[in-house]
């Protein structure tokens, strides 16, 4: 297992006070309450918590797809609060890719076609043959979706995010709709990115397993981070008991 990046290292995320308040006609949701949080380069980090707890939402605002109400957050000294939509755009598509519960994919293209769609607008990706062939799928590039199990088509996606070379993986429940077995797959394939790239990988889930695979875990709980931990031995998938 790799080294547990240092508490003190360096800060990819940083954000202060975060809060995130959705208006719905007369009623005024508080996803988020006022969030502390840092996520460090090279760590495997594991946000856990309820449906409902705000984790989506501030997975969302550190990716750039939401806006915090109030509050700061930057990436890499970078201010994203504030920042203009093209600005947020070009953030997304250069340093992050998205994993989330379901997989998005295109019924109509094949696995490689898939992933071609995002290969051929980044800077400096891999090919979608070697993005496949890093998740295992190097036998099934040519199938459709409705040709794959629900495993196989979520590391479809996970090869469409990681084809780009991103500096930081951002995982929506990406186990939440698959079978322990197939899950276990998946968080390998995951934890196998973070340590030969040294990708900067952050997994929300409520399954309270998985935060035994993260070098820290970060409980959010009523839209605040109520505590965080990091563990003295990264559990491979494969040792998780679901």
């Amino acid at each position: 297992m790799p080294t547990i990046p240092a508490a003190d290292g360096d800060v990819v995320f940083c954000a202060r006070g975060i809060t995130r308040t959705y208006v719905m006609g007369e009623v005024h949701i508080q996803a988020l309450r006022g969030v502390d949080l840092d996520l460090y380069a090279g760590e495997l980090a594991v946000m856990l918590g309820a449906s409902g707890s705000g984790k989506s939402t501030l997975l969302n605002i550190l990716g750039g797809l939401d806006r915090p109400t109030t509050g700061s957050v930057r990436y890499r000294g970078q201010e994203l609060s504030g920042a203009p939509d093209r600005a947020l755009t070009r953030f997304r598509r250069e340093h992050v890719g998205f994993v989330f519960q379901f997989y998005n994919l295109i019924s109509s293209l094949t696995a490689r076609e898939n992933v071609a769609v995002v290969t051929e607008i980044a800077r400096d990706p891999m090919t979608p043959e070697a993005a496949l062939a890093l998740v295992g799928l190097e036998a099934r590039m040519d199938h459709f979706p409705s040709q794959l199990s629900g495993g196989e088509q979520q590391r479809v996606a996970i090869a469409r995010a990681v084809a780009k070379r991103p500096a930081v993986l951002l995982c929506d429940e990406p186990t939440g709709a698959l079978d322990s077995r197939t899950g276990t797959r998946v968080l390998e394939v995951l934890q196998e990115i973070n340590t030969r790239f040294g990708t900067t990988t952050a997994v929300i889930t409520h399954n309270a397993v998985i935060g035994d695979m993260a070098d820290r875990v970060i409980r959010v709980a009523d839209g605040r981070v109520q505590e965080t931990w990091r563990n003295t031995r990264r559990r491979a998938p494969s040792e998780l008991v679901w």
